[in-house]
């Protein structure tokens, strides 16, 4: 038999003595003693099943499953009735949120990163137990001012497209009726003063204050490649290096799940060759697989060294470090080739091109004042000779790295060690793989 205690606070509870002879207690809180008494009774047929070794009847069967989980614990807690199995919740933001990330195992990690960015900033306004359901579009309204309030339009506007994202997953597990993000106006992405045209006289500047080799590839492979730094730098392999065709394979990790989007080829620019030969030649490379070496380290911090870098040159800093560069050299070529060509070569879209790339240079005014005279006179750089009906000078860039560039002290060094270097290059497979440069570093003949 069970019986009803009752404590000074008013609390209840039920004593009673199981089947292993030992006395137990179910603490009922503050309930009436009707109530009390209606689960005692259940109790005590509990405990009569338990001693029989019979099951309950459909009456107490009925009841131990309708019952809430808090007083199904207590039960479960004194071996009345088994422990509920309870799943995971998932029509909580925080539960939700927590299962989609960890769900998305395909992701890289600076895209699981933002991913955790925006669920920090959703679960600091709404709350990690707030249910999805009750998150209302005006409520994403209020989210979205927040926002605006710390952060810039163009991390706002990608905070909005990752919060639409998650809600849309959401609605397609029916656990929401609506995404309340989905009529959310973005911010725009375009920060237009952040644009920045990097010319070939500043870029010159920053090369030659590089500290070594590699770093000289890297700024040179940014500005005149249009690689993005640091992923596709990383990726490059002596084997990308087609020195015969004059063409480099460059590896995209970003654009790597996107159909086709793993590779591209783009040309060996003649930008790009004396610093690759430099690197090539160098005696302690020989065997290695990467092309950039000594700045694998995840902790290594390529935009602070550069920031150093452009100090040790005198030039002012640019605002988007990397991105200006491979802007720079979209927008350059766009004015040599169609823009098909160039967005194969820079691995991007033209609407993407036309958004956040291509700009409007000092050169574009130059040439509109030097190229519609009707004597077709000018010396500008696109302008045509009246007499010859030739180009008077060549596109700006080549033009000022022809007159800037020089070999450095490693290639010539190179240059005149190629008797000593040559076997070490024959015994290397990778240099059997790619052939020596074609031309501009053959030995000099002993006839």
């Amino acid at each position: 038999m069970a019986s009803i205690g009752k404590d000074k606070n008013g609390r209840r509870r039920i004593l009673f003595v199981a089947p292993d002879g030992k006395r137990k207690t179910i603490r009922l809180g503050k309930v009436p003693q009707r109530a009390a008494e209606a689960i005692k009774v259940k109790v005590e047929n509990l405990v009569g099943a338990a001693v029989a070794g019979c099951g309950w009847d459909n009456e107490t069967a009925r009841w131990v499953a309708d019952l809430p989980d808090t007083l199904a614990d207590k039960l479960a807690a004194v071996d009345l009735i088994p422990k509920r199995k309870k799943e995971t919740p998932t029509d909580t933001l925080g539960a939700f949120l927590d299962a989609y990330i960890e769900g998305r195992s395909n992701l890289k990690p600076n895209t699981k990163r933002n991913y955790e960015v925006t669920r920090k900033h959703l679960i600091n306004h709404f709350g990690r137990e707030r249910l999805l359901a009750e998150i209302t579009p005006g409520e994403a309204d209020e989210w979205l001012e927040a926002l605006r309030e710390k952060l810039s339009a163009a991390t706002v506007s990608r905070e909005v497209k990752r919060a639409r994202q998650f809600f849309r997953a959401a609605l397609r597990k029916r656990l929401i009726a609506e995404n309340p993000f989905t009529d959310l106006s973005t911010p725009a992405q375009v920060n237009a003063s952040r644009a920045y045209f990097i010319t070939t006289a500043i870029i010159e500047k920053v090369i030659e204050a590089c500290p070594d080799a590699e770093w000289r590839l890297i700024v040179t492979l940014s500005r005149y490649g249009g690689l993005r730094c640091p992923s596709e730098h990383l990726s490059l392999k002596w084997g990308d290096v087609d020195w015969e065709h004059n063409r480099v394979t460059i590896r995209s990790p970003k654009t790597e799940h996107h159909a086709g989007g793993e590779s591209r080829v783009i040309p060996l620019f003649p930008e790009l060759r004396p610093h690759l030969e430099t690197l090539f030649f160098d005696e302690e490379r020989v065997g290695t697989e990467h092309i950039i070496t000594r700045y694998r380290d995840r902790n290594a911090n390529l935009r602070t060294q550069l920031l150093r870098i452009i100090d040790r040159a005198g030039v002012k800093p640019w605002p988007k470090l990397f991105h200006n560069l491979r802007a720079s050299r979209q927008t350059e070529l766009t004015d040599r080739f169609p823009l098909h060509v160039v967005c194969e070569w820079i691995g991007n879209s033209a609407p993407i091109a036309d958004k956040h790339y291509l700009q409007v240079t000092d050169d574009h005014y130059a040439d509109a004042v030097t190229t519609n005279t009707p004597e077709g006179r000018g010396t500008e750089s696109g302008t045509v000779n009246a007499e010859s009906g030739t180009e008077a000078a060549q596109f700006p860039a080549q033009q000022s790295a022809a007159q800037s560039r020089t070999d450095s002290q490693e290639t010539n060094k190179a240059r005149e060690n190629w008797a000593v270097l040559l076997p070490s290059a024959l015994a290397c497979d990778s240099m059997l793989g790619n052939r020596a440069p074609p031309r501009g570093v053959e030995p000099l003949s002993s006839d």
